[in-house]
């Protein structure tokens, strides 16, 4: 008898919670939102872009490590991607279709300075990234541009080791503000860099990620120190934001737009543990 009553009670709370979400379901519609609310979808440049070698665009840290053999599985790589680069009115379109009012992407370091602050501006990058900004908004799509997701010039690797040393922050400050300079007339919202974490574990802590800096007991790199490099990386990461929102609040919010600026839960926790 015990039994039987604890089974019942068993399937009436089953039955309760499944018509409890089926009701919550129901019950949450779009209009329920403040007008402001941003529904969206998001990429990064070399995870979508392809043309990894087209147009002007410089070497980046994935084109290297990703070429290296054995680093990703089947040796596969984002040269082509899902070519974003030549189909993103396509991919805009499909964006709208789905009644998106915001995408965030993010810009490709290289393919706007190819070789960092050591050569020219690619005209022909711009080009690219006005053209999907201008074709966004016609759709009625906001962009929400990420300055930074991961893809560093591979020149600045060579030169001082991307970001271990503390030059990366005078050349990501430069870089954000061609940005700042080419699209603010158009772009609310900013992010500065994507995750700083996932760099600073994955790149420098563990050696999944391009440069591949590790030790023991985190992994056996050819070269890297797991207890001081991903510190050093996170401080030069934080000051880099820091200094390109002061270039931004300084020089280009009362001439442009607001800047909007968030990080994730997950790389605030993280930003948190690393001070």
């Amino acid at each position: 008898m015990k039994m039987s009553k604890w089974l019942l009670s068993i399937i009436l709370l089953t039955l309760f919670h499944v018509q409890t979400c089926h009701e919550i379901q129901e019950e949450i519609t779009r209009s329920q939102f403040p007008n402001s609310f941003l529904f969206g979808t998001s990429t990064s440049s070399y995870q979508i872009e392809g043309a990894a070698f087209e147009d002007g665009k410089g070497l980046s840290n994935w084109d290297v490590f990703s070429h290296t053999p054995g680093k990703i599985n089947n040796d596969e790589n984002g040269d082509v991607a899902i070519d974003h680069y030549h189909r993103y009115l396509e991919d805009i379109k499909l964006m709208s279709s789905l009644g998106v009012n915001v995408y965030r992407f993010s810009i490709s370091w290289t393919r706007i300075l190819p070789n960092g602050l050591y050569g020219d501006i690619n005209p022909i990058g711009i080009m690219f990234y006005n053209n999907l900004i201008d074709n966004l908004l016609l759709r009625g799509i906001e962009p929400l541009v990420t300055i930074h997701h991961h893809d560093l010039p591979h020149e600045l690797e060579e030169r001082y080791g991307g970001w271990l040393s503390p030059l990366i922050q005078r050349d990501f400050v430069h870089f954000a503000e061609i940005c700042f300079k080419s699209f603010g007339d158009r772009v609310k919202y900013w992010a500065t860099i994507n995750e700083p974490n996932l760099v600073s574990d994955f790149a420098f802590l563990r050696g999944a990620y391009p440069p591949c800096h590790c030790s023991p007991p985190f992994g056996n790199c050819d070269t890297g120190n797991s207890d001081v490099e991903p510190l050093l990386v996170m401080h030069n990461m934080l000051l880099s934001h820091a200094k390109a929102v002061e270039l931004y609040r300084k020089h280009y919010q009362a001439t442009t737009l607001i800047l909007k600026h968030f990080l994730s839960a997950k790389t605030q926790v993280i930003l948190k543990w690393r001070e």
